[in-house]
């Protein structure tokens, strides 16, 4: 049986551009999927600021690959994602500051990807550590985008110069988090060497 990979909208804009194909790849021995929700798409729509620094998200190429490969849901699993969405959430509202980190605490989009997560038994990958707090809290598996890229690597979906490409976009787009940073020296350190 496939394991989905559910990424958040983060993941998928830091990848999609140099993995292809983001969406619908299998990968690994478990074997995985990479899978995205249509909640991604309407994030990105919904923010100028993402639209801005991501131009090539429309583009047919990628959106096409996205409609192609969109996860559908039925009836009965919305109706349990979005039960288990309010829980999550309630969750969040009883102590806001425990899931706030550097950032505003898990919303509604990310507590509906990690309650897909819960119902669907899969694997949601992001890179939000207020998400990270949630899903440990409520039991719920979750990996770093540098975990799921050190897996792509071990099913040689990528090599180290493609590694190192997307450790260089991150940098010069600013957009490097310090679990990223961390993981350089740590999960690659093959690849960049030993922290300096």
């Amino acid at each position: 049986m496939t394991t989905q990979v559910l990424l958040d909208t983060n993941i998928y804009l830091r990848l999609a551009k140099r993995i292809r194909p983001a969406v619908g790849r299998k990968f690994g021995q478990v074997p995985y999927v990479l899978v995205i929700l249509k909640d991604v798409e309407e994030e990105v729509h919904r923010s100028a600021r993402l639209r801005f620094l991501n131009p090539w998200f429309d583009e047919p190429e990628f959106a096409d690959e996205r409609i192609a490969k969109q996860t559908r849901l039925s009836e009965v699993e919305k109706q349990e994602i979005k039960l288990v969405q309010g829980v999550l959430q309630g969750t969040v509202q009883l102590d806001v500051a425990k899931y706030t980190t550097g950032r505003s605490p898990p919303g509604a989009t990310d507590c509906w990807l990690l309650a897909y997560g819960q119902v669907k038994g899969a694997i949601v990958v992001t890179d939000d550590l207020g998400m990270h707090t949630l899903a440990a809290d409520a039991g719920l598996k979750v990996w770093h985008g540098f975990e799921l890229l050190a897996k792509l690597k071990t099913a040689k979906v990528v090599d180290n110069d493609l590694v190192r490409d997307i450790y260089d976009a991150l940098e010069r787009n600013g957009d490097m988090t310090e679990t990223w940073r961390k993981a350089k020296h740590t999960e690659f350190a093959r690849i960049f060497g030993p922290k300096p």
